[in-house]
């Protein structure tokens, strides 16, 4: 959470620079032009200008107030080196003077706000008086430096000197812990000063910061705060409204919104932040068009009141449009209408594109290096994370290859997130590969290796892995085994996980699991103690609990149940086509075609459209889709005459179409059309008339499919495999199928 300021430290720099611009007194014009020279050239960033002008003109050598104002100037804008060789020539110049003491407490707030604390120190220790202007610099630097420690000692010191002011509470509130926080919470209460907004800001971060994962606990007491605030400011609203959105309660965030709003509270760029990154947390699922439509009004009020110049604020709408389901060209035009673009805008519009359209997401990572800009490990993961929806691994090396080269080779969030686009692209040996190169593995280097070997039907090798695991595994964990014993049929195996997830490693069972227990015993044929399970669940069922039962009820035939399946997951979800598709395809593969067209009325009526089958194949740096029937494509002719060619030579060697999955009461003839023109046939189809210029690894033909492979098209991949002696990899939207001999890494069960 990006940490809510005080504004306490700001106010103290203000205060401390309203000083330093009276008229010089008993100058003469002379002089005092000469000094608003200085002056002017520092507040615009002239430094060096403003002190070679200085240096050049000796009746401003002995002016304090000059110095004073050459030394906030630094402080400023961060210029040290400037700082110090000013401080030299003032010892030069003025060696037989003592330093003023205003003068010195802008030397020691240079020093403390470049980061140069050591010195700060030790110009305060040499002072000979002090005021509380001296100690609050000192402290303030601390504090923003994050030496906690040396901040609240220095006021504990402070205390026996002087009565600290308010910037000294806020800095220091800011800086300690919990527990010391509390003390000065008390301390601050005692001596009158808990109605200044700088500390009641100060004491709602400090809060905030002690509650880490939630609202329970600290977090009320930050609420009682703000609540008892009789004064409050924009920062005490956004360091509120921060704090919700890190405790990840949206809804107060946006409520806090809403009542600083109608209050007639101004906001500003960092209030709409907070308030998007709120919208993007607290709405998804089927409340993401409510949370769209929030976003929308913001977008709005930032456009009407002249934020959209703020880069932040545009990575925060990018965001928010990405994570809400927005279109990705809404998100684009966004990212081109901004003029200035930093590296968190471009990894946020690279995110915005990797699930949805991961083709573009690699095209702008490549324009990234063209703009001059680094990618930093977060741009890379997201990339990464992109190269996992392409056909083949090729991208995700040439990812990697700038990984290594930028000097992240041994990040470990890069290398889980390589293990698992390397798995998406079909490649287990590479993920295996970074996997043992690892150094140093987490949780999800374990999660991420154990997902690989399940996806590809490796159970035992999952198994095994896990049995080697030597860190505390999570429910992530136990997902992923489920879903290897699911995969491989080990009915038992998954029984004993499940059932040991609570006692043996402290993961109580939640939807997840579940979903892969009934999938466990639905494949395996025990319906009714699938169902007997989902009974039994302490939780309501959702759409992916009653979506595997219901795939498990058409592998057997199960009418009955199956129509309690897709009536629940009709309730769910009402405009996914899943529950309609599945029973119909039941009552089609049992001859009774007349209920199948009735439920096909109903989808119909209900305008829930069916997802078309798709498949994908890269050839030569290009990715073609096909889709059921192939029509669209340039050269189905041509695709048609091979395929049937090929479909001849299948027969020959025992390919009989299964014709008993043709939805309609229709001829034979007709009914083996339709499996002909499966999008994955066609797709292989055209990567053999592509042979002398794949690009697909080894000699692999790799296909992708947006929905599981049907029994007619998997007897086919495994009969061509063979005829063709090629290794065929088809990725569905469940698992990989390695097909090769004519046998299947699924052993026909998927």
């Amino acid at each position: 959470m990006p940490r809510p300021t005080t504004g306490g430290r700001y106010l103290f720099l203000r205060s401390f620079s309203s000083s330093i611009h009276p008229q010089l007194p008993n100058s003469t014009p002379e002089a005092t032009d000469l000094f608003n020279k200085v002056r002017v050239l520092s507040t615009r960033g002239n430094i060096k200008e403003a002190l070679s002008f200085f240096y050049s003109t000796p009746q401003l050598n002995q002016s304090q107030q000059t110095y004073a104002t050459l030394f906030h100037a630094c402080a400023r804008h961060g210029n040290l080196k400037q700082g110090q060789y000013l401080h030299q020539h003032m010892i030069s110049e003025n060696h037989k003077n003592p330093q003023d003491l205003f003068v010195t407490n802008h030397l020691i707030n240079m020093y403390a706000k470049c980061g140069d604390l050591d010195r700060a120190r030790q110009v305060f220790d040499e002072m000979g008086r002090r005021n509380v202007v001296s100690w609050t610099a000192l402290i303030s630097g601390y504090a923003q430096h994050g030496r906690s420690y040396e901040c609240f000692s220095l006021f504990s010191d402070m205390l026996v000197d002087c009565y600290p002011n308010e910037f000294a509470f806020a800095s220091v509130i800011i800086s300690c812990d919990y527990v010391c926080g509390k003390q000065v919470h008390a301390l601050a209460l005692k001596m009158g000063l808990i109605a200044s907004v700088y500390v009641g800001n100060a004491l709602i971060t400090r809060y905030s910061k002690s509650c880490e994962d939630n609202f329970v606990g600290y977090g009320s007491e930050a609420c009682r705060v703000f609540e008892s605030m009789e004064f409050r400011n924009l920062v005490s609203w956004n360091s509120m409204i921060a704090a919700f959105q890190h405790w990840k309660l949206g809804d107060l965030a946006i409520g806090i919104f809403c009542q600083m709003h109608s209050g007639g509270v101004e906001f500003d760029g960092a209030t709409l932040v907070s308030v998007l990154s709120s919208l993007s947390e607290s709405y998804d699922g089927d409340n993401a068009d409510v949370g769209l439509k929030g976003c929308f009004q913001l977008h709005c009020v930032s456009i009407k009141r002249g934020f959209m110049l703020k880069i932040e604020l545009a990575t925060a709408l990018v965001k928010a449009y990405s994570d809400l389901g927005g279109k990705v060209s809404d998100c684009y035009r966004l990212f081109m209408e901004t003029s200035s673009r930093d590296l968190f805008l471009w990894t946020g519009i690279i995110t915005a594109f990797a699930d949805r359209e991961p083709e573009e997401a690699l095209l702008l990572f490549r324009q990234l290096y063209r703009e001059g800009l680094a990618p930093d490990w977060c741009t890379f993961s997201i990339v990464l994370k992109a190269c996992a929806g392409f056909v083949t691994e090729r991208h995700a090396l040439a990812v990697y290859s700038q990984v290594v080269k930028a000097g992240f080779e041994d990040d470990r969030v890069l290398a889980n997130t390589l293990i698992h686009a390397y798995a998406r692209c079909g490649s287990i040996s590479f993920s295996k590969q970074v996997f043992d190169k690892m150094r140093s593995r987490d949780v999800v280097s374990w999660n991420s290796m154990i997902k690989a070997y399940a996806l590809h039907g490796q159970a035992k090798e999952a198994l095994h892995l896990f049995s080697e695991m030597n860190v505390r595994p999570d429910s992530a964990t136990m997902v992923a085994l489920l879903s290897a014993c699911s995969h491989a049929g080990l009915v038992e195996e998954g029984i004993n996980i499940f059932d040991s997830m609570s006692m043996n490693h402290g993961v109580s069972p939640q939807l997840d699991h579940y979903a892969c227990m009934v999938d466990i015993l639905g494949r395996a044929g025990l319906l009714l103690e699938a169902g007997e399970l989902i009974s039994r669940m302490p939780m309501k069922p959702d759409s992916v609990v009653w979506s595997a039962l219901l795939s498990s009820c058409r592998k057997y035939g199960e009418t009955q149940l199956a129509k309690l399946a897709a009536d629940k997951l009709k309730e769910l979800e009402p405009g996914n086509s899943l529950g309609y598709v599945q029973i119909s395809n039941i009552y089609c593969s049992g001859g009774s075609y007349n209920e199948a067209g009735l439920i096909r009325d109903e989808m119909n009526g209900s305008r829930v459209r069916k997802e078309p089958g798709l498949s994908w194949i890269e050839i030569e740096n290009r990715v073609h889709e096909f889709a059921s029937g192939g029509r669209r494509h340039p050269q189905r002719e041509a695709i048609y005459a091979k395929l049937y060619s090929l479909i001849g030579q299948l027969k020959g060697v025992g390919y009989v179409p299964e014709t008993s999955l043709a939805l309609q009461d229709i001829e034979e003839e007709h009914k083996q059309e339709q499996l002909y023109h499966h999008s994955e046939k066609l797709a292989l189809v055209f990567a053999l008339m592509s042979e002398g210029s794949l690009c697909c690894g080894g000699g692999v033909i790799r296909i992708v499919k947006n929905i599981r492979i049907c029994v007619d098209c998997h007897n086919f991949m495994k009969l061509a495999s063979d005829l063709l002696q090629k290794e065929i990899v088809v990725r569905d939207s469940n698992r990989f199928h390695h097909f090769k001999n004519r046998m299947c890494s699924c052993n026909d069960y998927w």
